[in-house]
């Protein structure tokens, strides 16, 4: 007898592509960016279940135990279970999402709501993030469930709902660690497949988002000596709370180590303002942009200074910089004073830092590199949500992935058909080496 991953072999490009059709074509309906659209989540998760189901101890008369959880109506999870001789011995596959971002028609060169197939592209609005996972893990179980290969390891793949707008909770993953459902993934290596470019990512980034408005007088630009130009106090007041970011946060020893990309990260990214003619100063403005912090330092230790650093500016606001000789920030013959206010999103994100001497990671890299040809593990301050909780909460979180990044979100999204094949084989691979691995 062959072994594991032989005897899974390769995918079945005849059973994936259809069912990634399937799939794609549900991706209109589980756009998610409330309120205006609500992922209706089941409409993925019923193709799934079309696929497994003849293979279930239920309704099949197979081995998978196929279990769907829903919490909020129309919006399942399903959790897929293969079991192994071996108690306590499991690895499971986590993070493959039944929700995607939106998408609009118009702006795309192809329908972003129907796959179609350019040589090895497959393309439409979840190729990469996050239906095309949902296929390939679906197809893994069901070759499980086909080939009732007697494992040691029980084999468990979780698909979940609501991961592209995390913060609302009671849906997803979240509810799923509260009830205890996944409780004993925890003795064994988790593999978040929900990133790209077939090599592990070992760090992903938190993230703070936040606005800063700045109220000053409004005048005529003529007379600019009489107006408090909440424009100019705006950018000086950015880059003074840049410089104290930089200055506090400094690149982390750790990074290297990683292989981030970046540092951690403050820069605004919107600016807005009630409008009005070019000639007349307007009188408050608001510059909103993130804070992308790697997973070294504490985001509610962030939040708590970027309040000081405004707090102290407005108390001190006579010693910041201003823009040509008439450029003030307070009237003293009127009490008026320049004033900034920050806020923050509530759905504020914390990094994380894969363990890099547990087994998952190991087998993980051996398992690359056997069949991609290489192992080069990357870390970026792009925030994948949920993840963090659940290292938090004792799981051994490794996460991967087979779209490209370079679609992530973007317009045009697509996957390679052949990067789809490899994830087939990598999962095959990790199931062999811990099937093998008995310590």
């Amino acid at each position: 007898m062959g072994s594991v991953k032989e005897l899974l072999g390769q995918l079945d490009k005849e059973s994936f592509v259809p069912l990634l059709s399937k799939l794609i074509g549900e991706s209109k309906y589980v756009q998610n960016n409330p309120p205006e659209l609500i992922p209706e989540e089941d409409r993925v998760a019923k193709h799934v279940l079309d696929v497994l189901l003849p293979y279930s101890t239920t309704t099949g008369g197979g081995p998978l135990i196929v279990n769907h959880v829903t919490y909020v109506q129309g919006r399942g999870n399903v959790i897929v279970e293969y079991p192994g001789t071996v108690p306590g011995k499991i690895l499971s596959f986590v993070g493959c999402h039944m929700d995607v971002v939106t998408a609009n028609p118009d702006e795309w060169d192809f329908d972003p709501f129907s796959l179609s197939i350019d040589g090895d592209k497959l393309r439409g609005r979840g190729t990469t993030d996050c239906l095309g996972h949902v296929a390939l893990l679906t197809e893994l179980m069901r070759r499980l469930g086909e080939t009732k290969l007697k494992l040691r390891s029980t084999v468990v793949a979780v698909f979940i709902a609501n991961e592209e707008n995390s913060s609302i909770s009671g849906v997803g993953v979240d509810e799923l660690v509260k009830h205890g459902l996944l409780n004993k993934l925890k003795q064994g290596p988790l593999y978040w497949i929900d990133t790209a470019d077939k090599q592990p990512c070992i760090g992903t980034g938190g993230m703070i988002a936040w606005r800063l408005r700045t109220t000053g007088k409004l005048f005529h630009s003529g007379l600019p000596h009489k107006a408090i130009n909440p424009l100019e106090l705006s950018m000086e007041a950015l880059k003074e709370i840049q410089l104290r970011f930089y200055r506090d946060f400094p690149p982390h020893p750790k990074e290297q180590v990683y292989k981030f990309a970046t540092p951690s990260t403050i820069k605004p990214t919107q600016w807005s303002y009630p409008g009005g003619g070019v000639n007349q100063i307007p009188y408050e403005c608001t510059i909103a942009g993130d804070v992308r912090l790697t997973p070294f330092y504490n985001a509610t230790d962030v939040r708590k200074k970027l309040q000081e650093y405004v707090d102290d500016i407005n108390a001190n606001i006579e010693k910041l910089g201003t823009r040509g000789p008439v450029s003030k920030y307070v009237l003293p013959e009127e009490n008026l004073r320049g004033r900034l206010t920050i806020s923050f999103d509530d759905d504020m994100m914390s990094g994380v830092a894969c363990d890099l001497d547990s087994r998952g990671f190991h087998v993980l890299c051996k398992a690359t590199e056997e069949v991609v040809g290489y192992v080069k593990p990357y870390s970026i301050t792009g925030s994948l949500p949920l993840i963090r909780e659940l290292q938090d909460e004792g799981f051994d979180v490794q996460t991967a992935g087979y779209g490209l990044m370079a679609t992530y979100h973007a317009k045009n999204e697509y996957c390679l058909l052949s990067d789809m094949g490899q994830g087939f084989e990598v999962f095959a691979n990790i199931i062999s080496q811990l099937e093998d691995d008995t310590s």
